[in-house]
């Protein structure tokens, strides 16, 4: 029987930028117990060090087996926190078996699956692209003829547009031989949403609750140099701030989407569609975004993305920080993808990265791909050879060096062409 009082932190799927929870919890004075939810392949194989930092590692996705194996060990739990987006629904789960602070469980799911959010939310009115669910591929061409093309192909449970598809025609939604089988974290996709393609501004909502209050921090417009349809929105991004004609209606749609999810306290990342006749819901992630958000609210705010959340996750009986005031920030945030569009090859160089790396207000670069390292086309966050963070003084400077990026970079490959 566990009889402990020393305090320590849950945490689900501290991977990836989730990791940084584990120095932040130790700053607090806990212990830090992770439970890991991955497929197993994929855990392994990606995070070889993921128990790095844990006091104790767990493997289990089920909320019954993740209590009784806290049970096992000598920590009190003093909050739960979902570190990557495939931990939110178990998170609650295990909160409200462990009488933590969390949003409970009745709309636990419609956080997680995109199809139970869609039914959720427009149950209530608000907007979403029309949608239909379907279990197979084979279901795919007759769902998308009935909803129109364009069309988007999205696992329901996936997330960083993993498996995320456009589809522009009928000839499209007939051959989908290399559609995605596992979702972003490894597991088998059985499920997906086929919907409508919204065109429009794609604006992502930074929030943080607490008991039903909701202090949007920032937002920021992925952008793309041309019209042209995406499955991808990762090409380039930027803050935009209270200014911008699209903030008031973006940021009362995003806090009522909120509402509508039960989302009461804690971090959020929702991403919406600007259309001409309104503004639609694409996802609501319950957790905090991911790079490069964090990594540059780090740098250039008085945000501390993680010490910052775990306030929202800990019963500590007082209103976190973030709700008492709004944070600063010091500079306008942004980043650029460079992604290979046209065809896979095998990386000979990647030219333009000293340039790069010279340029002002250009904080850091994410090379994925080494020379020999096969490289496929870019569909999802995992395929992005080069990812870019950069600031400026102003939205301008910004998008200035964006497009400097862009002039500057150039991937050679040594076979199967070039981009």
């Amino acid at each position: 029987m566990n009889t402990s009082t020393q305090d320590a932190v849950l945490l689900l799927d501290p991977v990836n930028k989730g990791a940084n929870f584990k120095p932040a919890a130790r700053e607090r004075g806990l212990a830090i117990v992770s439970v890991y939810t991955l497929e197993p392949a994929e855990l392994h194989g990606r995070w070889t060090s993921h128990a790095a930092g844990d006091d104790v590692t767990l493997y289990a996705s089920e909320a019954a087996d993740v209590v009784e194996q806290l049970a096992r060990h000598p920590y009190r739990i003093c909050g739960v926190v979902p570190a990557m987006e495939s931990a939110v629904q178990l998170a609650e789960q295990v909160a409200e078996q462990l009488d933590l602070p969390g949003n409970g469980t009745k709309l636990a799911l419609a956080r997680r699956n995109k199809a139970e959010m869609r039914r959720v939310t427009q149950a209530a009115g608000v907007r979403v692209p029309e949608f239909q669910v379907v279990h197979s591929l084979d279901e795919v061409p007759e769902a998308a003829d009935r909803i129109g093309y364009p069309a988007i192909l999205k696992p329901t449970t996936g997330a960083g547009s993993h498996g995320v598809t456009l589809l522009p025609d009928a000839e499209a939604a007939r051959h989908l031989e290399d559609q995605e089988r596992r979702d972003l974290f490894g597991w088998e996709v059985t499920e997906w949403l086929v919907e409508r393609y919204v065109r429009g501004r794609e604006i992502a909502v930074n929030c943080f609750s607490f008991e039903g209050r909701h202090r949007v921090v920032d937002m920021w417009e992925y952008r793309r140099p041309d019209d042209a349809d995406y499955d991808l929105p990762y090409w380039g991004s930027v803050q935009i701030d209270d200014t911008d004609p699209d903030w008031q209606r973006v940021e009362e749609f995003a806090q009522t989407a909120l509402d509508t999810l039960g989302i009461r306290s804690g971090p959020s990342h929702t991403e919406v569609k600007c259309s001409t006749d309104g503004v639609y819901l694409i996802e609501t992630g319950a957790r905090l975004p991911g790079g490069p958000i964090t990594d540059q609210w780090a740098r250039h705010s008085d945000i501390r993305p993680f010490h910052d959340a775990l306030e929202f996750y800990l019963d500590q009986g007082r209103q976190p920080r973030l709700i008492e005031s709004a944070p600063v920030f010091r500079a306008v945030c942004g980043a650029s993808a460079i992604c290979n569009e046209k065809r896979p090859g095998t990386l000979s160089v990647m030219h333009g990265m000293e340039e790069v790396r010279s340029l002002p207000g250009v904080d850091e670069l994410l090379v994925t791909y080494q020379p020999g390292d096969h490289v496929p086309i870019t569909r999802n966050t995992k395929t992005i050879p080069l990812g870019v963070w950069v600031s400026g003084a102003s939205q301008e400077d910004v998008m200035i060096t964006l497009g400097k990026i862009r002039e500057l970079v150039t991937i050679e490959f040594t076979e199967q062409g070039e981009s």
